[in-house]
């Protein structure tokens, strides 16, 4: 039976890429439905997806691909194990927690890795005392949803700067209610994806907050990742195959000129502000291409380096079962290397 425990997360610098994916066929003609839950709602973050299939990338590969809002990034694990959806958008380190409580044959596995590096913050006023400096955090309240991929993955940040458990005190609250406590100066600070915090950026000003990147405190970690269930990937490859050559298409198009991409999610969702999501979109870009992509491509990632991370996921969260690198990520679906190839 599946169980429901999940997190987010872990370290470190890489080393060996794996081995070369397999080239698959075009699919037929006849277009194939396949369902695809995002992690969150319709924003700039998730434009390449939408840009596929308002220009037809999808339907070239043979794909008729519904593209569903999500519920957080765990959250899509659950869909794609239940069945319910074949593709999902959500955390790789999650996953590894999925994998350790379901030991086995993998249900779900990563197919292309969206987030090159997860792109966890922690935005604290100024006013509150709260820097650049991880230290500063000591005593605050910080804000977090209760199961929330970056409030998940702090330990890891705990343990690289060596802080204390206790250096700060959790205040959990909805993702939507994030912006306001902050706003009101209800807490000190507050865990965001950070191309999530465009929408307390336009509230508050730059100059009153400051930025904590995981990745400055060191902490390396791969981010939400296209996800497969694995029923999908050993019957029928050529779909996820399609679905990752038409997205990946598509992200190449979005990173060179997002005005395409954002087009498209306005059509999906009018209500949205066109120049928000471009700014929300430079900030995703920062974490969709770090600069590691430079070396394996979009989509890709270093087997040194999510080994890394599985163990610190499984130390810190004291998983009984520490799944294999390769059954966390099954690269064999993925474009060519030509096709991924990416350089700022």
């Amino acid at each position: 039976m599946l169980r429901r425990q999940f997190l987010g997360t872990s370290t470190a610098i890489a080393a060996s890429t794996l081995a070369a994916p397999a080239v698959w066929a075009q699919p037929s003609t006849k277009l194939t439905p396949l369902k695809f839950t995002l992690d969150f709602r319709v924003t700039g973050q998730t434009a390449p997806f939408f840009l596929a299939q308002a220009q037809g990338y999808y339907r070239d590969e043979g794909l008729d691909v519904s593209i569903d809002v999500g519920a957080g990034s765990v959250t899509s694990i659950t869909r794609v194990a239940s069945g319910v959806y074949q593709l999902g958008l959500g955390d790789i380190s999650s996953l590894t927690e999925f994998q350790a409580q379901n030991p086995g044959t993998p249900v779900v596995q990563a197919v292309y890795q969206y987030y090159n590096r997860a792109p966890f913050v922690i935005i604290g006023r100024k006013d509150r005392g709260i820097t650049s400096d991880f230290q500063s955090l000591k005593g605050k309240r910080i804000a977090a949803a209760a199961v929330e991929s970056t409030r998940r993955a702090w330990p890891m940040v705990a343990n690289k700067l060596k802080l204390g458990a206790d250096h700060f005190q959790w205040v959990t609250t909805d993702f939507s209610a994030r912006d306001n406590v902050m706003v009101r100066g209800d807490v000190d600070g507050a865990t965001y994806f950070h191309d999530s915090a465009v929408s307390l950026f336009a509230r508050m000003k730059a100059e009153e907050l400051s930025v904590l990147k995981y990745t400055e405190a060191g902490v390396n970690l791969y981010g939400n990742a296209v996800l497969a269930s694995r029923k999908l990937i050993t019957e029928q490859p050529a779909l996820v195959a399609g679905f990752l050559r038409a997205s990946n298409r598509a992200l190449k198009e979005t990173l060179a000129n997002p005005t395409a991409a954002i087009a498209a999610i306005k059509q999906r969702e009018p209500i949205l502000d066109e120049q928000v999501e471009l700014e929300r979109w430079r900030l995703t870009a920062q974490y969709v291409a770090a600069p590691d992509v430079a070396t394996h491509g979009l989509g890709d990632v270093r087997k040194a380096l999510l080994e890394e991370q599985i163990t610190q996921v499984a130390q810190v969260f004291g998983l009984q079962n520490r799944p294999n690198a390769d059954n966390v990520f099954e690269r064999s679906l993925l474009p060519t290397g030509a096709e991924r190839a990416y350089k700022a």
